[in-house]
């Protein structure tokens, strides 16, 4: 099997960028979460616009952690599974970590370790996900993420999706990102420095050197 590296963070951490400047410097198969021009894609998009308005975050939380997990196993066997098994090193932006950080802070956080087990036993245990052999969490605080999510959609709030525009759930969101990147062992990056992003390159430089100790490169 290959080595399989995750790229997670909020919305507006830069996990695109990263990954266009990773294409350039491993060789690797990249690929990004969720995959919205697929039939399960779909499903999701449809969620995120609050088609299924669901009130109840007890139960959210379970059914759009379903969905997200429907959409990687479909995508992994599907696309890249060969590709893995033939140990081609593969990089993806978003994955199981995706569900603990925007899923798992729905519930109370006395929750959050069952509500763990749970996913784990679903995507690797019950769905044979492969495991990242390394996460990386790119750290950007809220208010900085506020201002570049705001600057994507040329200051058009209407543009973003029903988590985009919670700015307390985003917040929250962070916390369960800290939380699970201390459970499992995931590699942080700090991406502000005093209201300010840092450097994309400098982030670039120290994804690379992470990257690189795993691929032994």
């Amino acid at each position: 099997m290959g080595k399989l590296i995750v790229i997670e963070g909020l919305d507006g951490c830069g996990k695109t960028t990263q990954l266009e400047l990773l294409k350039e410097k491993i060789n690797a198969h990249f690929i990004s979460f969720p995959y919205y021009e697929t039939e399960s894609g779909k499903i999701i998009s449809a969620y995120l616009r609050g088609d299924f308005n669901e009130c109840d975050h007890e139960i959210s939380a379970y059914s759009a952690s379903v969905m997200y997990a429907i959409d990687r196993y479909t995508s992994y066997r599907t696309h890249w599974k060969a590709l893995y098994d033939s140990k081609t090193p593969v990089i993806s932006a978003r994955y199981v970590s995706s569900n603990a950080v925007f899923q798992m802070t729905k519930l109370d956080r006395s929750e959050w370790d069952r509500y763990l087990e749970w996913l784990c036993d679903l995507e690797y245990m019950k769905l044979g996900m492969p495991r990242p052999d390394l996460t990386v969490f790119l750290d950007m605080p809220d208010e900085i993420s506020r201002k570049l999510l705001l600057k994507r959609y040329n200051g058009d709030e209407s543009k973003k999706d029903i988590h985009e525009r919670d700015t307390d759930f985003q917040q929250h969101c962070r916390e369960a990102a800290v939380y699970a990147a201390s459970k499992f062992g995931w590699k942080t990056i700090k991406c502000g420095e005093q209201n300010e992003p840092r450097s994309i390159m400098d982030i670039n430089s120290e994804l690379c050197t992470l990257i690189g100790q795993i691929m032994n490169v």
